[in-house]
């Protein structure tokens, strides 16, 4: 991307790259079903998906967007466009969904209808690589667990067409595909045949990553407390 000059400051490597023409994806990402019937979205924070939060907000729909890292026991951030007023495009920005947002735990949050996540490369078939740290699977995989989202909740990504691969993609069992791929050009509907995660793998989380977040050390404690009865 970047010898092609399509990527945005601050460069594509080690983060959901931005690209030029990731503006032009709301357009398309208006005309879907799935997106003109949802009231409240999943997202990530990244830049190239900017415009598509501040597009859900201006349409009167809530944002909830993972806390990095998850690090704090109210993990998400409500963007409720009844509460921002003239706010909604400082709002968009990761930086403004602090200031003017309200930080909520997931028992706080309505049921999911659609997820927007960013990506590093995909395929037609839905398969995603995301820039691997892994949270957006276990955001996936907490909302799943506790109800929040169910195997049917559709994915969205955006990227630009450099981003989309014909190579393998090795997925393990917590990596979530996509159902729409959106190009500044054009959707892809994926109709995917891979498997979606069942919630939480807990033989692939290791102690370290349990402990730096709250909301999986209790929901961990639990497991236990109820395996114990």
């Amino acid at each position: 991307m970047q010898s092609e000059g399509v990527a945005r400051f601050p460069g594509a490597r080690g983060r959901i790259p931005n690209f030029k023409g990731a503006e032009q994806c709301a357009t398309h990402v208006a005309e879907l079903g799935v997106w003109q019937a949802a009231r409240f979205i999943k997202a990530n924070p990244d830049s190239p998906q900017r415009a598509i939060r501040h597009l859900a907000l201006k349409q009167g729909k809530t944002i909830y967007m993972a806390v990095p890292r998850l690090r704090e026991e109210k993990c998400f951030v409500e963007l409720d466009p009844k509460r921002l007023g003239k706010n909604l495009y400082a709002a968009s920005s990761i930086k403004g969904a602090f200031e003017f947002g309200r930080q909520v735990s997931v028992s706080q949050m309505k049921p999911v209808d659609l997820i927007l996540c960013g990506s590093v490369a995909v395929r037609r078939d839905g398969a995603r690589v995301g820039k691997g740290g892994g949270y957006s699977d276990l955001e996936y995989a907490i909302a799943t667990e506790l109800g929040i989202i169910t195997t049917h909740t559709p994915i969205i990504t955006t990227v630009h067409p450099l981003q989309i691969i014909t190579g393998r993609i090795s997925l393990a069992p917590h990596d979530i595909p996509v159902d729409f791929i959106v190009t500044p050009e054009k959707v892809i509907a994926t109709k995917t045949r891979i498997g979606r995660p069942q919630g939480i793998y807990w033989d692939h989380l290791d102690q370290e990553k349990i402990s730096a977040i709250p909301l999986l050390e209790k929901m961990k404690a639990r497991l236990y407390a109820r395996r114990s009865l």
